[in-house]
């Protein structure tokens, strides 16, 4: 079974602990309306890619991984092919590199489960927690995601809750804490990670003939940053913005 990839990036430093090769996989069911990697969407796109090749790349990688990095899988999102993935996890287990899955925990089955629990830390990303405005974001519905941190601290499995501050979106006073009333007391979390609103992937939308429908929505001020963290710090330990 092979596995669908967009692309790739070594020595990345944003997706998790230390060094780490990205993979970011093709197909996403959410159609979050800030996505950077919109070409990543349709899972149509992309290069079927044998997962022993894959394994290659990180092993020969992993002396640059340190004690902290490993592999990271990105995207789209990695727990649609699941099943692809769970052979070439067991491999990766195996030569000893420490597993990322950034993921929106909008999937749920046998194999995503299987899935987690080889993974050594999810970086679960919750859109918005107010289930309308996360639904105008993202196009779906946001209780799987909820569900997904549930799975995760009650099996005691490591994560890093990420959040992107979308101004007029996701930026609501409100909305950030009922999210630390809902997560705040999680011992599974172990970073809160804010990312800022950015507008880098919208050259692809040109490219790609679609309409980009935050237009008019600027990039974060330092302030509303500022103000966002220490919200977050209000009920989350360890807090950055990246």
């Amino acid at each position: 079974m092979t596995i669908n990839v967009h692309s790739y990036e070594s020595m990345g430093t944003f997706d998790g602990p230390g060094l780490r090769l990205v993979v970011f996989l093709q197909g996403c069911p959410f159609r979050c309306l800030y996505c950077a990697n919109p070409d990543t969407i349709d899972v149509k796109g992309g290069n079927p890619t044998p997962p022993q090749e894959i394994l290659q790349m990180a092993v020969s990688q992993k002396p640059f991984f340190g004690k902290r990095g490993g592999i990271t899988f990105s995207g789209g999102e990695p727990t649609l092919q699941a099943e692809a993935l769970l052979p070439l996890f067991k491999d990766l287990k195996a030569n000893g590199i420490h597993i990322c899955v950034d993921t929106n925990g909008g999937i749920w089955n046998e194999h995503v489960e299987s899935l987690f629990m080889q993974t050594d830390l999810a970086l679960l990303d919750v859109k918005q927690f107010n289930p309308a405005r996360h639904r105008q974001l993202t196009g779906r519905s946001n209780d799987q995601t909820l569900r997904t941190a549930a799975w995760m601290e009650n099996h005691e499995h490591p994560f890093w809750l990420r959040y992107v501050l979308v101004p007029g979106y996701s930026d609501f006073e409100e909305d950030i804490r009922a999210l630390g009333e809902h997560l705040g007391n999680y011992r599974s979390i172990q970073r809160v990670e804010i990312l800022p609103y950015h507008r880098l992937g919208v050259h692809k939308y040109e490219a790609m003939g679609w309409d980009y429908q935050l237009k008019e929505v600027k990039e974060n001020t330092p302030e509303q940053l500022e103000r966002a963290e220490k919200l977050f710090k209000e009920y989350f330990t360890n807090v950055v913005t990246n």
